[in-house]
């Protein structure tokens, strides 16, 4: 049985730690959020051709942060399509992040609420996805949430100055700007593939997979975010498979 004065210490020393992970997860994020900031300015023109003003942009990218969804919506929206086609679409496109959610949830504490793995899901994009499972230990809730009010904010706001500018730029300069974010998530990935050669087969075979199944006539049809969930579990049983992660090395991670 704690005494009080262990319970005050154990409470502080949480309240530390989670201060600490929140600013580290802001920390981590600020390259994605710069990307985030260019990719999104492209996004706003977009937006700005459906009839968004900067303001609804920035709360719409702020509290969706999916920029093929956001891509498609916008579209839609633009065409005057109806709510439920709207829906539809941006479910397909952001179906991947079921399995993201899901596979965060490995790196939790298991006495961790249901209420804070629910909130979790809320911050994931494939960028803080991307460092949130790096994250050595168990991820403390605080980590995602202090990567996505940096650069969640930062993708708002590349929205609206998207929106605002317009069509100034030339069609040139907003091509270069929708590249960074890509070349960004890259370089996630590119430290544990150089460490570890299964993870670095998992990532080519991706590469290699996406681009047959998007060539090939069988499945070209297919949504791009259909794609990507079939081969995450497909890529992903296989390597569970082949190569398992051995006990010790589970001991450690967490």
């Amino acid at each position: 049985m704690m005494t009080s004065r262990e319970r005050n210490t154990a409470s502080a020393l949480r309240e530390r730690n989670g201060a600490s992970a929140l600013f580290a997860g802001a920390c981590d994020a600020l390259p994605i959020g710069l990307g985030y900031l260019a990719v999104a300015f492209s996004l706003g023109i977009t937006a700005r051709n459906a009839g968004l003003t900067p303001l609804a942009g920035f709360l719409s990218s702020l509290l969706t942060r999916a920029s093929a969804g956001e891509y498609a919506v916008y579209s839609l929206m633009g065409n005057c399509a109806a709510y439920l086609e709207i829906v539809a679409v941006c479910f397909i496109a952001n179906l991947r992040y079921l399995l993201m959610g899901a596979a965060l949830t490995q790196k939790f504490s298991p006495d961790m609420p249901e209420w804070k793995r629910i909130l979790s899901a809320c911050c994931i994009t494939d960028e803080i996805f991307g460092i949130s499972v790096a994250y050595k230990g168990y991820l403390p809730l605080s980590y995602p949430i202090g990567a996505t009010l940096l650069a969640g904010t930062m993708w708002g706001l590349g929205t609206a100055l998207g929106i605002s500018a317009g069509n100034v730029l030339p069609p040139s300069v907003v091509s270069a700007l929708s590249v960074a974010l890509y070349g960004m998530f890259i370089a996630i990935v590119i430290p544990p593939a150089k460490k570890d050669k299964a993870v670095l087969v998992v990532v080519v075979s991706g590469f290699l997979f996406s681009w047959m199944l998007a060539r090939i006539p069988l499945t070209s049809g297919i949504s791009p975010g259909v794609r990507i969930v079939i081969l995450t579990l497909a890529i992903a049983a296989a390597a569970a498979l082949i190569k398992p992660l051995p006990d010790e090395e589970k001991e450690e991670s967490v």
